[in-house]
């Protein structure tokens, strides 16, 4: 057991557990005892949790611009379907997770707590996120329809829900006729995806439960890296990773081997 007496075991790594049980190993022998890691019974632990833990993650299904479609068609036409009609459109077109979409405050520095704000310019929208590394600009331009529009789609919620201040998702009273000013939380999005996923009858092939549990708020980050066809570099920009590494694994239907390094190298 690693975690401090009477603590819970904290998340760990597989890589910070084999520091920790290093570190172990060496105290024990400076107080003349000894601990060996290569005892069948700490090797078998070991083994269990490399089986569990440092396999590659298994991303979400994405949400690619066909299945969006079908899933905004399900929203109702009142003030909540104008909200969340925004909130997945503009969540995918961007590329963002569900704590930035509902961390938007309408402008700079109306609250506390937001995490961003957005401007509407001629060409689309200017979104600032503060994020791990510092601030970053996304940029989300207008779409080909009105459809199909993000910046359409938020026009039309800020202009009915009459938002000119403060967070720009927020909850709707009950009767569905005015918005209130509480911003909403992140679980609204990944429950908003899951129930319109459900409602589209995306993936019908599926058992409901395993169905649902395929798609989260990463759906539409990972719908937007697998579905644009432009440089990988843009993409990665949109997302804010680091590395080409992170963006790749977010594209579900990557063109493999495009770039021929065997060929190149002259074999």
């Amino acid at each position: 057991d690693l975690a401090a007496p009477g603590g819970p075991a904290p998340a760990l790594s597989v890589a910070s557990i084999e520091r920790r049980l290093s570190g172990l190993c060496w105290g024990t022998a400076q107080r003349g005892a000894r601990l060996d890691r290569g005892d069948r019974h700490i090797a078998t632990v070991l083994a269990g949790i490399r089986r569990k833990h440092a396999r590659p993650p298994v991303g979400k299904e994405a949400i690619l611009p066909g299945d969006l479609l079908a899933m905004i068609a399900t929203l109702p036409h009142d003030l909540r379907g104008l909200r969340d009609r925004a909130i997945l459109l503009v969540g995918f077109a961007g590329g963002l997770r569900r704590s930035e979409i509902v961390g938007l405050d309408h402008g700079r520095d109306d609250t506390l707590d937001a995490g961003g704000w957005v401007e509407i310019l001629a060409g689309g929208l200017l979104v600032t996120l503060r994020g791990k590394t510092g601030w970053r600009e996304v940029e989300i331009a207008r779409g080909s329809t009105e459809r199909t529009c993000p910046v359409q789609a938020l026009e039309q919620w800020l202009h009915y829900a009459r938002i000119t201040f403060g967070p720009l998702f927020v909850a709707v009273s009950r009767d569905g006729r005015t918005a209130t000013s509480r911003r909403l939380g992140d679980k609204h999005v990944a429950r908003l995806v899951k129930q319109t996923v459900r409602d589209a009858g995306l993936r019908p092939d599926l058992p409901e439960a395993e169905r649902l549990r395929l798609y989260s708020g990463h759906s539409l980050r990972a719908g937007l890296a697998s579905s644009a066809e432009i440089e990988e570099r843009y993409v990665q920009t949109q997302l804010g990773h680091a590395s080409a590494e992170m963006t790749r694994r977010y594209q579900r239907r990557r063109d493999r081997f495009r770039v021929n390094l065997t060929k190149a190298a002259g074999l």
